[in-house]
């Protein structure tokens, strides 16, 4: 077996509820050329530094995610949408030692196909900022307020896309307002959702 990270030990005993099914994961990821690392605080499996896919714990399920799952070959259709605005990432949810095990081959050739993904340098075509709705409430502020305007114009797509889906993801009038008047602050610092 090759080299672990004793991150993803520690990991794997904290998670109770999930404990034998990240270690069947694991086993089977640990088969391929992937190095084990921990990122953000979970399991991530990486191949000449560059992440291909994570292994997660959740309430309801486990789960085994691959970044650039939207590009790989999926005949068993057990690739999910991890949510309604994810664009590369594809999951595969896992509740049971008995679901991984009738799964295995299937998991095995997605390993293997982003793998195969990563090292031809492929990637996703990801939406532009621009190509999200800007909420009216966030445009009022933007064409009130030159120095917010330039100020989110300076963020990075994936910091502004943030913003437009969070602002965008409140139903009432209202409380997308009070969510633009919250965070205009961290946009004029030139910080995005996510950071300190």
């Amino acid at each position: 077996m090759k080299e672990t990270n004793p991150q993803v030990d520690g990991f794997i005993r904290k998670n109770k509820q999930w404990q034998d099914e990240l270690k069947e994961l694991r086993r089977i990821v640990l088969d391929s050329p992937l190095v084990e690392e921990v990122k953000w605080r979970v399991p991530c499996y990486t191949l000449e530094g560059k992440n291909v896919a994570f292994m997660g714990a959740f309430k309801e399920s486990c789960a085994f995610s691959f970044t650039k799952g939207v590009l790989l070959k999926d005949p068993k259709k057990i690739l999910e949408l991890p949510g309604e605005n994810t664009q590369s990432a594809r999951v595969i949810r896992f509740k049971s030692v008995q679901h991984i095990l009738e799964n295995e081959p299937a998991l095995k050739a997605l390993i293997a196909d982003a793998i195969k993904v990563e090292q031809s340098g492929q990637k996703v075509a990801f939406k532009k900022a621009t190509e999200f709705a800007v909420p009216e409430e966030f445009q009022a502020k933007l064409d009130k307020l030159p120095a917010l305007k330039k100020a989110f114009a300076a963020l990075t797509p994936g910091r502004q896309r943030a913003y437009l889906l969070h602002f965008s993801g409140a139903k009432q009038s209202a409380t997308r307002a009070s969510r633009v008047e919250k965070w205009m602050p961290q946009i004029l610092k030139g910080k995005g959702i996510d950071d300190d």
